[in-house]
């Protein structure tokens, strides 16, 4: 089973990973079209009760070099701006799993996890964009009951945004 870590956005576990999300075969189609712009998270905006940055760690990796295990994974959280008669709103950022690591849960299991803690920080719903090249992800999405919502933001790589009631 995964471990969930909060760690900050500058710790060496998360810059590596982080560095194999933005360079991973699933983003090339957009490198190829020279419309992917990498952005790594500000620390600031992952610290509560702004948000959370987490890694997820495989106990049981026999690639470790030692018996901690291996880090596989990551995914954040952070709070978006709102009005006041709105409702609080996180962020879902660079949700990711290593390719070796797929296919366990772990993703779905993490995402959860980024639910959870968004809603113990106040929020009331959670959203994220994603791009069309990103199909696996896309149906991690639906299959966890978000749905389709208007552009909320202006991030140039994203194509489809979504959204989901906190009912935690």
């Amino acid at each position: 089973m995964p471990q969930f870590q909060a760690v900050s956005v500058a710790d060496a576990a998360a810059l590596t990973l982080l560095t194999e999300y933005f360079r991973s075969p699933e983003l090339s189609f957009r490198q190829a079209q020279g419309t992917y712009h990498p952005t790594y998270p500000l620390a600031e905006q992952f610290v509560p009760p702004h948000g959370v940055f987490l890694v997820v760690l495989d106990e049981k990796d026999d690639r470790a070099d030692d018996a901690s295990g291996a880090y596989v994974g990551c995914g954040g959280i952070r709070r978006l701006e709102n009005a006041e008669n709105e409702p609080v709103r996180f962020e879902v950022k660079h949700l990711w799993m290593q390719p070796s690591s797929r296919r366990r849960g772990w993703g779905r299991m993490l995402l959860t996890e980024l639910e959870q803690r968004a809603a113990h920080l106040g929020a009331a719903e959670v959203v994220l964009d994603t791009n069309v090249g990103l199909a696996i992800a896309g149906a991690l999405y639906h299959s966890t009951g978000y749905e389709s919502i208007p552009s909320y933001n202006d991030n140039p790589n994203a194509t489809h945004w979504y959204g989901k009631r906190l009912d935690i």
